[in-house]
């Protein structure tokens, strides 16, 4: 599986491409500055001795919502850097917890690519986006709809 570079065009997308994103750590500070920026101050979040005791984790717990904001950030600084218009929708489905201290990465694979039938110099790309923690452990998957440039073309 090759390294993203930036930019990605349509033509650069074709059904069944895949792709990897660097890795990123996330840390303790990264979770207690998302879950208090966004109010997500929930016991979950913000009591250890809960998380250790009654929820049975140890350490401290990311929000899905930071692991998803932490793919798309990926994402964004390998591929879509010029040529991205618009997040059109997705599904998401959390597989399991990540905590303080894991590094995560996405790999990408195309499901669906096509020109826009209304949009001259516009596609639109699907792609199956995995987060993949250290130990290869899948952590989330979902699928967003995109819609990006064309190579040479005018976009409307």
């Amino acid at each position: 599986m090759e390294t993203a570079g930036l930019g990605y065009y349509f033509e650069d997308l074709p059904l069944g491409r895949t792709f990897q994103t660097v890795g990123r750590t996330v840390t303790e500070p990264d979770i207690v500055n998302f879950i208090n920026t966004i109010g997500m101050t929930e016991v979950l979040f913000t009591n250890l001795e809960f998380l250790k005791n009654v929820a049975g984790f140890k350490g401290r717990l990311a929000p899905g919502s930071l692991v998803y904001c932490f793919a798309e950030g990926l994402l964004a600084q390998a591929t879509m850097q010029g040529t991205g218009l618009a997040f059109l929708g997705m599904q998401l489905d959390v597989k399991g917890p990540t905590f303080a201290g894991d590094t995560i990465h996405v790999e990408c694979e195309v499901i669906e690519s096509r020109r826009s039938e209304t949009r001259a110099g516009r596609a639109l790309v699907r792609t199956r986006n995995r987060v993949v923690k250290q130990d290869g452990t899948v952590v989330m998957e979902y699928t967003p709809m995109r819609m990006l440039k064309c190579r040479g073309e005018a976009t409307q």
